[in-house]
């Protein structure tokens, strides 16, 4: 992480504590915890909570599935929708999808607590290594994947099934993307991440090449020349700059990279945290960085956003929780100058804003705020090197409703496409529903024409 300012430093706590701060968010269920919950469900006919689910589980039958017993049924019925359902299990925000469309979430009752009941199958088959699928007979048609992380694996492991030969090409050392390296490390402890991928890769037919970069080892063309299609699911690879005054300054980072720091790390204990950080945004990003810190030992978290609190991307249940962790909220207020001394941040200017025109515009009044780090979660946009030659809508690969690009041959998928929500749960459907396309386009095309008298 580079010269570190005098006041981060790692091993603020006693390991016993990492231990204690980093463990489950929501801890797994047993199986008599399942009945009670799944025993809750009225499995209504219309599945309000099947409805608001991206990848479109069969939320009522998995729930009934577990109810009867049949555990790995239940499994199966979540990943023939959505492969990577353990992970979406733990990270998904489901308080504002599927349990929010539970007719039981009123101010009486909660809501059937559906993304634990997913965890709870789907880790009960990966555990016995429970494979549903088996590979189509081979087409003999390729199709390479740019982009390790969960549209490209979805897209992947269904090509897979359907008898294609796939090569996912990754920029990083470790296939995952953003659920190995943007992920809390308290909602995906250990390496629930890489079993999930070697789960998935079980399947045959798919090789991982790690360590290349799209526009540095090899170019669109060469992927086209080498495959019968290409699908892009590169996420995005860039951060938008701070652009204040002293945003270089020792002791600024940015939330992402401090939170992929953190999932890396051999030990919670070797990464270091200032004593008082400031986290600039309002979203998922900024929240995981600011309750990581505190659960890495810093005595005071500050959350700056320039917005309102219900202008905020992250939900409620995850500002509510940031609080629980002991992290401030200030709402309405903008960076204007990042102070330092002997070339390490001393502390934060911040702007009050307001809306004017429909514009946010500072007030001129400001306050400081001491601290020895800042982190920035700003959003994060695309890195286009390599694509140049695909049409961009919104700063993203435009797209269309099967994830065909501009350019033929090459669909698109996850955060890095238009239409993504920068959710897992939307990755994957978008990588799933791009594989079927594919599939269907290279069939079509080995099927040769029926003549017409």
């Amino acid at each position: 992480m580079g010269n570190l300012a005098p006041g981060i430093h790692s091993g603020r706590l006693a390991p016993r504590e990492y231990d204690a701060n980093f463990s489950d968010l929501h801890p797994a269920f047993d199986r008599h915890e399942a009945l009670v919950a799944s025993d809750r469900c009225y499995f209504c006919y219309d599945a309000p909570c099947m409805t608001a689910c991206p990848t479109a589980i069969d939320i009522p039958m998995f729930i009934r599935e577990i109810s009867t017993g049949n555990t790995l049924g239940a499994a199966k019925t979540i990943f023939d929708q959505n492969i990577l359902g353990g992970m979406c299990a733990r990270v998904c925000p489901t308080e504002t999808l599927c349990e929010e469309a539970c007719v039981r979430n009123t101010a009486e009752e909660k809501p059937v607590e559906i993304g634990r009941l997913q965890r709870f199958a789907t880790d009960a088959a990966m555990a016995m290594n429970k494979q549903f699928y088996k590979r189509a007979a081979p087409t003999s048609k390729s199709i390479g994947i740019v982009g390790a992380g969960p549209a490209g694996l979805a897209a992947a492991h269904r090509l897979a099934v359907h008898g294609h030969n796939v090569t996912i090409y990754d920029a990083r050392e470790k296939a995952g993307g953003l659920n190995e390296y943007g992920i809390a490390a308290y909602k995906a402890p250990a390496d629930f991440a890489q079993r999930e991928i070697d789960y998935i890769l079980e399947i045959g037919g798919i090789d991982v090449l790690d360590g290349q970069m799209l526009g540095r080892d090899f170019t669109l063309d060469d992927l086209k020349a080498r495959h019968d299609a290409v699908f892009i699911g590169a996420g995005l690879g860039n951060v938008n700059a701070l652009n204040t005054p002293g945003d270089h300054i020792n002791g600024v980072m940015d939330a992402v990279e401090f939170i992929a720091h953190l999932r890396s790390a051999d030990s919670k204990a070797d990464v270091p945290v200032g004593r008082r950080v400031v986290v600039i945004g309002g979203g998922m990003t900024a929240i995981d960085a600011a309750i990581q810190s505190r659960l890495l030992g810093a005595e005071e978290v500050t959350i700056a956003y320039r917005r309102g609190k219900e202008n905020m991307n992250a939900s409620e249940f995850e500002q509510d929780l940031a609080a629980s962790k002991g992290v401030l909220i200030r709402h309405w207020m903008r960076p204007k100058e990042i102070e330092h001394k002997d070339g390490h941040v001393s502390g934060i200017v911040l702007e009050y804003t307001h809306v004017e025109d429909g514009m946010i515009k500072g007030t001129g009044h400001t306050v400081t705020i001491a601290c020895d780090q800042v982190l920035t979660a700003i959003g994060q946009k695309l890195d286009s090197t390599g694509i140049e030659a695909l049409r961009l809508e919104g700063g993203k690969i435009a797209v269309d409703a099967e994830g065909r690009t501009s350019v033929e041959r090459v669909w698109a998928g996850g955060d890095c496409a238009a239409g993504g929500e920068d959710l897992t749960v939307s990755a994957v459907a978008m990588g799933r529903d791009a594989a079927e396309s594919i599939h269907r386009q290279l069939m079509a095309e080995r099927t040769p024409a029926v003549a017409v008298a």
